[in-house]
């Protein structure tokens, strides 16, 4: 998945995997993946058996997350995926997670045994 611009920051992460913590809200990110474009509020709430201010909720929280922009227009909005936002986000949350490298090693530090750290616990004075 392709990242763009700034890493994102902790608050936006949060923000974005808060928002798509609901199944609900999952699925609208999904129907506006695969239809693309931008979709009225009508038909998004038509494809759920919510109701309309539940509905409503949930695309709220999708756009405070920044996952979906709104075009408002009288009585009728109308709902868009921000793909870049998503992608920067989850792509730059999906880094941390990539495989290291093998050739990369750490050294080993601390105690390797129990005893070597009941030993390490006591020598610092520390009773239980």
């Amino acid at each position: 998945m392709p990242t763009r611009g700034a890493p994102p920051s902790l608050e936006e992460i949060d923000a974005v995997f808060g928002a798509l913590a609901h199944e609900a809200r999952r699925h609208v990110v999904l129907v506006l993946g695969h239809l693309g474009g931008e979709l009225p509020s009508g038909y998004l709430a038509a494809r759920f058996q919510h109701s309309w201010p539940t509905t409503t909720r949930h695309l709220k929280v999708l756009e405070e997350a920044g996952i979906v922009e709104v075009q408002r227009g009288g009585r009728s909005s109308r709902y868009r995926l921000d793909r870049e936002r998503l992608e920067r986000v989850v792509g730059g949350w999906l880094r941390h997670v990539q495989p290291v490298d093998p050739a990369k090693t750490w050294p080993a530090t601390g105690p390797k045994t129990t005893r070597a750290l009941d030993k390490r616990f006591r020598k610092k004075g520390n009773s239980r």
